[in-house]
């Protein structure tokens, strides 16, 4: 039962932080379609997925904490999901620095808006593999 209550608490915060956040996204959004300035709704949309992939891997992390046992990092499973995850998801972030204007004619159409599906997906997937490396 205390089990059950732990991983509930965390399902009603991580909801309730994924719901603020996607309501302040929503509004970034509606500032973007206003301005044309995509800088602040793009930054947002790639550290929310992060964040979001981070929290959920949060409170087995925690229950792992407790252990008593050596530290490493899962260095295959950082470079082999979670390199290729951080670049997808920051294709939109780099076509606002001086780099990714030259790489804009290589970017795929459905990276320009900033908050495709795929970019989200990455960024979660980055979030939780970045914490599920730390092994203890």
């Amino acid at each position: 039962m205390r089990r059950f209550i732990y991983y509930f608490g965390w399902t009603m915060a991580i909801g309730m932080i994924m719901y603020v956040g996607a309501t302040y996204q929503f509004q970034l959004k509606q500032e973007y379609m206003k301005n044309y300035n995509a800088q602040s709704f793009v930054f947002f949309s790639t550290i929310f997925s992060i964040g979001i992939g981070m929290l959920l891997k949060l409170p087995n992390l925690l229950i792992e904490m407790k252990e008593n046992k050596q530290w490493t990092f899962d260095w295959a499973t950082f470079i082999g999901i979670g390199l290729p995850s951080l670049a997808v998801c920051s294709m939109g972030v780099l076509l606002f620095t001086p780099v990714g204007e030259s790489m804009f004619p290589f970017v795929p159409e459905i990276i320009y808006p900033g908050n495709s599906p795929i970019q989200t997906i990455a960024g979660v997937v980055f979030g939780f593999i970045l914490l599920d490396s730390v092994k203890k």
